[in-house]
């Protein structure tokens, strides 16, 4: 309190004058840069009258301050920029970056390829978007490869002297062996961009005609895909925005607080259409004015090109930033602050963007708080940020499958979820201890051997006996050291190997609902391997009820060709290159799956 009673003396010594103020903590570490008109009246707002929590967070940590005078205000927020950017400072707004939305790219090559991205190179391509939902664009980029395929190899287009599988399953028209002129090849293209520029009235009357064509016939399978390519074309013409990137660029920047949290999100415009987003989030510790021009200083300072007109949704002192920008940088800013019409529209939808964003961030924070809540629970060393789940799933000892999932910061991270089939159990056997040791041997040993990262804590979906199976395999391998638990369902017990007693939690505490998720999402993911492993085996069994198919036949038709439906769908003369048959066998097998019903098989891939 000794410390308090010294600054509040400073501050009465402060002089009524423009400058920048400096507060330091304990270590006389530069913690915050502030601005001011008159010093002493700013400082002293901190530490009287009625404060916020964000204000409230800072001064905690204020044990001393200094100043430097400056002429005026517009020497005092060219000094703060400096400063800022200088010391970094703890308090500041200091940007974590975020998400930017994905985009469709054509490129800009005789044979052109068509792809989604979230990287915009100024070379030529041409760029559709942005799309708010990733996944509803792998649902476009499927449709588009459906109607019109395209090459997939990656880089200049290289001679073959054979087409590659996309070729065989009419998902490429194999320009690199010649297959296809590149005029006739650039016509698909072109369909392409006015499919994305949605020119799409054509091809939803094509569409139409043929699905009604495929009622008419009773083949209401095909009607149906077709009714749900139209229903994904309308959607798609809906979202979509041709962009081209050689017109004028403006830039939309929003800004979104609680507490002390703050998060900016700034839509790139060009030639009036949306081309990008980007989200950037930071910790609170002055008014939304501050925090807007100080965003605006670190965001467009060190970038070589800046947009034409920049409009702001907080208003600040435009005028000012911009020719402290231009005498720091040389880049000619203009900072507009609307208040009606078009611009202030869009500036919304950047308002909206930050909300949606920030709100997330809240939660992850939220999340994080019930990691530290596990961590002192299970009494780790360190905070569990990466946690993998492990369950098994059979039915009646058939199909028995493992599932490895993995939560980074408390959520899903799916491109690190594994599955092993087991292996080590006889046809029909039941051994959940057995193959709960399968999976945790291939998959440490495989994370020892290649090096990767090991998590912070194992969760086991089960009682003490899988906990104990996993926990003599850890050992072996020397990953004794790694935080192991298991989850029972019956009581929702922690079972922790070498202890007797178990932990039991309270229903809604943020420790049990962060294992919780992951052991429910792991018994999920075994399950619907399970499922899909099953149909697998019976989609297997429909082709070797085929005169000349076996068991080892059947797997190599679905390998090369992905489903049945591919299969069908193919000329005879492939079915038999690609498949090794005869004549006699390919027609038998083609008229067979002609007449069967297919809907049940459409996913097996």
């Amino acid at each position: 309190m000794a410390v308090k009673s010294e600054i509040l003396l400073k501050i009465d010594k402060l002089p009524d004058a423009s400058g920048v103020y400096l507060f330091k903590n304990d270590k006389k570490k530069i913690i915050y840069v502030g601005k001011a008109k008159s010093l002493r009246k700013r400082v002293r707002s901190y530490f009287s009258g009625e404060r916020d929590i964000k204000t409230k967070l800072l001064t905690e940590h204020i044990m001393d301050l200094d100043f430097i005078l400056t002429r005026n205000q517009h020497e005092a927020l060219l000094l703060e920029i400096n400063l800022i950017k200088q010391w970094k400072p703890r308090f500041n707004i200091n940007l974590k970056d975020g998400k930017s939305y994905p985009v469709i790219r054509i490129t800009n090559e005789a044979f052109p390829r068509v792809f989604k991205t979230r990287r915009i190179f100024f070379d030529g391509s041409q760029y559709f978007g942005p799309f708010p939902n990733a996944y509803r664009v792998a649902d476009y980029m499927n449709l588009i490869e459906k109607l019109f395929p395209l090459r997939k190899c990656k880089g200049q287009l290289k001679k073959k002297n054979q087409p590659c599988l996309y070729y065989h399953i009419k998902r490429c028209t194999a320009p690199c062996c010649g297959k296809v002129t590149q005029e006739d090849y650039n016509e698909v293209v072109d369909k392409i961009r006015d499919l994305l520029s949605g020119k799409i009235n054509k091809l939803l009357e094509n569409f139409t005609k043929s699905m009604e064509a495929a009622s008419a016939e009773l083949n209401y399978e095909k009607a149906a895909i077709i009714r749900d390519d139209i229903k994904l074309l309308r959607e798609f013409n809906e979202y979509q925005q041709v962009v081209d990137f050689h017109k004028e660029e403006t830039d939309y920047v929003g800004i979104y607080t609680t507490g002390n949290l703050c998060t900016f999100a700034v839509l790139k415009h060009q030639g009036g259409k949306a081309v990008g987003q980007s989200v950037f989030h930071s910790e609170l510790y002055s008014s939304s004015a501050d925090a807007m021009s100080q965003f605006v200083a670190q965001f467009y300072h060190d970038q070589s090109k800046v947009p034409k007109i920049i409009y702001l949704s907080q208003e600040i002192e435009a005028e000012s930033l911009a020719k402290a920008l231009r005498e720091l940088t040389g880049h000619k800013l203009n900072l507009k602050i609307p208040q009606r019409g078009q611009h202030l529209k869009i500036l919304d939808t950047a308002v909206a963007a930050a909300k949606e964003y920030h709100e997330i961030q809240v939660l992850s924070r939220k999340q994080k708080n019930g990691l530290t809540e596990l961590q002192k629970h299970l009494e780790l060393k360190k905070l569990p940020i990466r946690i993998e789940g492990f369950d098994i799933s059979h039915l009646g000892g058939e199909d028995t499958v493992a599932s490895m999932v993995s939560f980074y910061n408390g959520y899903p991270d799916k491109p690190q979820y594994r599955y092993f089939k087991i292996r080590s159990l006889a046809p029909g056997k039941i051994d959940d201890y057995e193959s709960i040791r399968e999976a945790v041997a291939r998959r440490y040993t495989r994370v020892l051997n290649e090096g990767l990262k090991a998590p912070d804590l194992i969760l086991i979906d089960g009682g003490r006996g899988q906990v104990n199976a996993a926990k003599g395999i850890l050992d072996k391998i020397g990953f004794s050291h790694i935080p192991l638990i298991g989850l029972a369902k019956a009581e929702e017990e922690i079972i922790i190997p070498g202890r007797e007693d178990s932990v039991k939690l309270e229903a809604g505490n943020k420790a049990l609902l962060v294992i919780q998720a992951v052991r429910d999402e792991s018994h999920r993911f075994a399950n619907s391997l399970r499922k899909r492993l099953k149909k697998k085996t019976i989609t297997h069994s429909i082709l070797e009820k085929v005169k000349g198919i076996g068991e080892v036949k059947a797997a190599q038709l679905l390998q090369k060709f992905g489903s049945l439906h591919a299969i069908l769908n193919s000329d005879l003369e492939t079915l038999q290159r690609e498949a090794g048959i005869n004549e006699v066998v390919a027609q038998e097998l083609l008229a067979f799956l002609a007449k069967t019903n297919l809907q049940d098989y459409r996913e097996v891939k």
